[in-house]
């Protein structure tokens, strides 16, 4: 890499990191419940020893760690994953337009959930609806992979239009049980279907954080696979990548981090699609940035954006996931003339 875009790809994470620790105060500091934002940072700063700065009083203390920041810590969490997840996956299906519902792991992880909701079962007590999810999500996965391979091998092309069939089958399931609800499972099903980082807690945190730490630990490793990978299967056979072996587990990295975060959160669209496209624009396409930088900026990104949801319409509050679709959705479409543009058409 030339050193400029060493020196690039640098500024790009010191930005991100100082974006997302300047989001973290504001997100402190905003809500019915105000608090200055000096104080917010004196807390922090008392909290990890330094003692500087002004503390809030006993009840800003409650509302910042108890309320605020699980509910920021939960979107750090979760945004890294699906940032991290939608560059794994762009990069072993060499497609910019992949990520990772394309595989069902969103729909999967929501009907899990659902089906509990609906069937009113809970062996787990209030921990089944999150560990359907997970489980809906970790088993789509595996069913798209399992009916993809023919011949000891998997082609792109066809574990995509796998996926397509089995997000729109989960979607017919979950457009039965949602008919079947009554009222209070209504309510239910619309936060797993919209998504919301409403419910963060401590607890929860500790639940998702092993999972997505590990995750987006793991992935750099697969970097110089995916590089090669972008040269197509036979090339980067021929440099001595196992082609199934990588996706396999590169799939499997992308299951865990996706279900962990859409089991927490309820489904959050277009994270993993948009971000790794904003990063690629300054860092490169070369995944060893790549990586860190989508997990970086799907926090800081996602952190601002849950920010807005629960500020702009106050006292009300705006479901995630349909912000997180309206940037989205539009960028996806101007990224899909702009592939068509320089292609000079699909055929």
């Amino acid at each position: 890499m030339a050193p400029t875009s060493w020196v690039r790809s640098g500024l790009l994470l010191v930005a991100l990191a100082a974006g997302l620790v300047v989001l973290t105060v504001a997100a402190g500091a905003s809500g019915a419940f105000r608090i200055p934002p000096s104080e917010v940072l004196g807390s922090i700063l008392h909290r990890i020893g330094l003692g500087w700065g002004s503390t809030p009083d006993a009840l800003g203390e409650d509302v910042l760690w108890q309320i605020r920041f699980p509910r920021v810590a939960l979107t750090v969490l979760v945004g890294g994953s699906l940032g991290c997840a939608g560059a794994l996956m762009q990069g072993t299906f060499s497609n910019p337009l992949a990520e990772p519902g394309i595989v069902g792991v969103s729909s999967g992880a929501a009907l899990g959930a659902v089906l509990v909701i609906v069937t009113g079962l809970a062996p787990f007590g209030t921990w089944s609806i999150t560990g359907a999810a997970f489980v809906g999500g970790l088993a789509t996965v595996f069913a798209v992979y399992a009916a993809s391979r023919a011949d000891g091998r998997t082609e792109v092309i066809t574990m995509v239009l796998t996926g397509i069939a089995l997000n729109a089958l989960t979607g017919a399931v979950l457009g039965l049980l949602t008919y079947y609800s009554d009222d209070a499972q209504l309510r239910s099903i619309t936060f797993w279907t919209l998504g919301s980082m409403a419910q963060a807690t401590w607890t929860k945190v500790a639940v998702v954080a092993p999972l997505a730490l590990v995750g987006i630990g793991v992935a750099p490793l697969f970097a110089r696979r995916l590089d090669l990978l972008a040269l197509g299967d036979g090339p980067a056979r021929h440099l001595g990548v196992d082609v199934e072996r990588t996706r396999r587990v590169v799939l499997l990295l992308v299951a865990v981090l996706t279900a962990s975060a859409v089991a927490i959160s309820g489904q959050v669209l277009f994270v993993g699609l948009v971000i790794p496209h904003l990063v690629r624009m300054v860092a490169g396409p070369g995944h060893r940035l790549l990586i860190p930088g989508s997990a970086l900026a799907g926090a800081t990104i996602l952190v601002g954006a849950d920010l807005a949801a629960r500020t702009m319409a106050s006292p009300a509050e705006v479901p995630l996931g349909v912000l997180t679709a309206l940037v989205g959705s539009p960028f996806f479409f101007w990224q899909l003339r702009r592939m068509r543009a320089r292609q000079g058409g699909w055929a």
